[in-house]
């Protein structure tokens, strides 16, 4: 999909159905002149409905549909009918999609299954009709109750992508090559910075047809959590990945100082992620020999490490492995 197409925010207004009135009827025929009241219920108004589907993967089809709306419930009528509720608006959705409030920016809930089903804006309670009004000192009420008002706002829907792996780096440090080395996404490869301006997803292929997903996140920069580079756009894709892959070049002056920096950005942004569990990929590790790799060991952070390379394709098995193990604890 192009990256124009990857829409992970929107804003959207909705306007769920307002109950329909109950009647105020009075029973009239020709044997029972006087047969009292026999107002039905209106209906209910139409709930605004978010719906997981799995084969969604952006909120693109939201972006020029902003304003959505439900049916008013219809009024009741006589013989204690109940006017018909109105009808649902079901909005589907991509899975990790997570509904806020625009005033408050408190998180309603979220959509993680296929399926699921969410009421995002009830619709008005339909009225009583006067038959519930009757009684023994009041035997003919001519009033009914009307139906509850429709209820609209803003909502911000945001999207946090479902992914096994997730791959943290500085741009260029060989996340989308490794990408399009290990699965058969096809992510933008360049040599400069902010190649990849969305998440790619792709799948790896792993022992005995089995098989985990990975997701390339654009690059982080020092200070990201205060919204410099990609700021905080893409940050929260992470926080949905079982694992973290750290990426950090063999060419880079100090890898221990880089993997610090992202571990730093990730904990501004949301501490929890530091619970995740994660591996240290040391890439384009063709530029090495044995005697500078050696070097390299003592200085690196105390987390599980590989040494990879993306073109030769040295330490990829030993990589999955490694993967595959954590995923499975």
């Amino acid at each position: 999909m192009a990256e124009g197409n990857f829409i992970d925010y929107v804003k959207i207004y909705c306007r769920s159905g307002r109950g329909g009135a109950g009647s105020a009827h009075l029973h009239r025929d020709r044997c029972n002149p006087k047969g009292g009241p026999d107002g039905g219920d209106g209906g209910r108004g139409g709930h605004i409905i978010l719906k997981g589907n799995c084969h969604l993967w952006t909120l693109l089809h939201l972006k020029y549909h902003r304003h959505i709306k439900a049916e008013n419930g219809i009024p009741g009528s006589s013989a204690m009918k109940t006017g018909a509720n109105g009808a649902d608006t079901i909005v589907e959705v991509p899975l990790g999609t997570v509904a806020r409030d625009v005033k408050t920016g408190e998180k309603l809930f979220e959509i993680m299954e296929h399926g699921e089903k969410k009421i995002l804006l009830p619709g008005g309670r339909g009225g009583l009709g006067n038959v519930h009004f009757k009684s023994s000192t009041h035997q003919t009420p001519r009033f009914a109750q009307p139906g509850e008002e429709a209820r609209e706002g803003w909502f911000i829907l945001e999207l946090k992508i479902l992914a096994d792996v997730g791959l943290v780096g500085f741009p260029n440090a060989g996340k989308s090559t490794l990408l399009s080395t290990i699965t058969a996404a096809k992510p933008k490869i360049a040599d400069y910075p902010f190649t990849t301006l969305v998440p790619q997803l792709g799948i790896v292929p792993y022992r005995d047809n089995r098989s985990f997903v990975m997701a390339d996140i654009p690059g982080i920069i020092e200070d990201a959590h205060e919204g410099k580079g990609m700021g905080t756009r893409f940050l929260r894709h992470i926080e949905r990945n079982a694992l973290l892959l750290f990426m950090v070049p063999a060419d880079s002056r100090n890898i221990a100082e880089e993997y610090r920096i992202l571990l730093k950005e990730l904990n501004e942004f949301n501490p929890e992620l530091l619970d995740k569990r994660r591996i240290l990929a040391i890439t384009k590790s063709d530029l090495l020999d044995e005697e500078l790799t050696n070097e390299i060991i003592p200085e690196l952070p105390e987390v599980p490490w590989v040494f990879i390379s993306s073109v030769t394709g040295y330490g990829l098995e030993r990589m999955k492995d490694m993967i595959w193990k954590y995923l499975n604890e």
